[in-house]
């Protein structure tokens, strides 16, 4: 299939094959300029005639990222598992806090996937379809009944199906670049933002053409998992401040929300964090509804960029998520407006305490870090409205490539 050149912006990209971005969502994934300015991982050929920007978007056309449990798989039920309590005995609905053991994880294909770089063996738990994990994983556990065991599944590995409508050639006679710059393997993106592979290259007359394909060099790749559904319990009720007067929440896990400057970073820190079962990035403590990621980088509409934690208090207790906050943050905390390189009221630090508890311990340990010459600028409020930020913002630098198992203590690049 040829393609019109004129449709062919081209941006000449050298980048290392086995370094891709493992992006999962329930939909394909539309990149706006305001999404690629960060992504700019891969190396740009020196040259004038070029453009430098955008990073990686593979497969925008194709319905990428849907899970695939339609495989033979067969299923035991677990006679141990007899208790009367109907959050224990019913299939999990979304938002339920998900207890599962993966007996079995592995590609389908050793040769043909990378490394996993979320936890894939022992008991694990996920808010269901709050990201975290696999798309595929998600639904499969949203089939099953505690106690049940399901062997053989097959689940896509997030790259989506391959599809053969996205190869296709151009004559680079017509493309005012340096050919001599392109080899098999070199990645280059169009005009749309789409990037696609040089496969082939080979003469034809007058003509040199290239063969391209936009396919995740991924793409089909699928894994083949067992797993027990151990135990389905509610999330918290309450997300948002309450106080005493109001009715407990029934679950056993908390929320907590906090502003850390860029919420990518921040996220993944948490998501390592032993006890952490759910987390997303959005907006609070701001004027207007259901902002936009554009609208909130003006500074006008009040809102600061946070991360919002579901966790077992037991495992994790809120001091520590508060110290892993203050560690993150540093120095910061003494800067208005500001952390890191990021700065405007969007990025203010804040700890927004969702009970009177949450909000002692904040101010106990914020008071730790006051002195007569260094005035904190870390706010303590109530939490408001948490608006969940774009999908692509969700679990970003665990997409991008970057560990969210457990314990993980390598450092975090908060731009990908």
């Amino acid at each position: 299939m040829m393609m019109p050149t004129k449709l062919l912006s081209v941006i000449l990209l050298l980048c290392c094959c086995t370094n891709h971005v493992q992006a999962w969502s329930t939909a394909p994934t539309t990149f706006t300029p305001s999404t690629l300015h960060h992504r700019r991982s891969s190396i740009v050929v020196p040259s004038a005639t070029l453009l430098a920007n955008i990073g990686r978007s593979w497969g925008t056309t194709t319905a990428l990222f849907l899970a695939d449990t339609t495989a033979a798989a067969s299923s035991t039920a677990d006679e141990e598992c007899t208790d009367n309590n109907a959050s224990k005995t019913r299939k999990p609905k979304s938002g339920d806090i998900v207890t599962f053991t993966l007996q079995r994880f592995q590609s389908t294909d050793p040769n043909s996937i990378v490394e996993p770089h979320f936890d894939t063996t022992g008991t694990l738990q996920l808010r269901l379809n709050h990201g975290n994990y696999l798309p595929g994983l998600h639904n499969l556990l949203s089939t099953m009944t505690p106690g049940e065991t399901i062997t053989g599944s097959t689940i896509d590995a997030g790259y989506g199906s391959y599809n053969s409508q996205l190869v296709f050639q151009i004559d680079a006679t017509q493309l005012q670049v340096d050919t001599s710059l392109v080899k098999v393997g070199t990645m280059l993106a169009m005009g749309n933002g789409m990037e696609v592979r040089v496969t082939k290259i080979e003469e034809d007359g007058e003509k040199l053409m290239w063969t391209l394909d936009g396919n995740h060099p991924l793409a089909g790749a699928s894994y083949e998992v067992d797993v027990r559904l151990d135990a389905v319990e509610e999330a918290p009720t309450h997300w948002e401040y309450y106080d005493d007067d109001e009715k407990e929440s029934t679950s056993k896990y908390k929320v907590a929300t906090f502003g850390l400057g860029c919420f990518w970073g921040g996220e993944l820190a948490y998501q390592r964090l032993p006890g952490v079962v759910s987390t997303a990035v959005g907006y609070t403590q701001g004027e207007k509804a259901n902002p936009s990621y554009e609208e909130v980088c003006t500074g006008t509409t009040g809102h600061t960029e946070a991360i919002q934690v579901v966790y077992d208090p037991n495992v994790a207790s809120y001091r520590s998520l508060l110290h892993l906050a203050f560690n993150r943050l540093g120095d910061d905390i003494y800067n208005q407006n500001q952390v890191g390189n990021d700065r405007g009221t969007q990025y203010r630090s804040g700890i927004y305490y969702h009970d009177e508890e949450q909000r002692q311990i904040a101010e106990e340990l914020l008071e730790s870090y006051a002195s007569a010459d260094r005035e904190v600028f870390t706010e303590v409020k109530e939490a408001k409205v948490f608006y969940t930020a774009e999908e692509y913002h969700q679990q970003y630098l665990l997409k991008g490539g970057q560990s969210a198992k457990k314990g993980a203590s390598e450092s975090i690049r908060c731009y990908g």
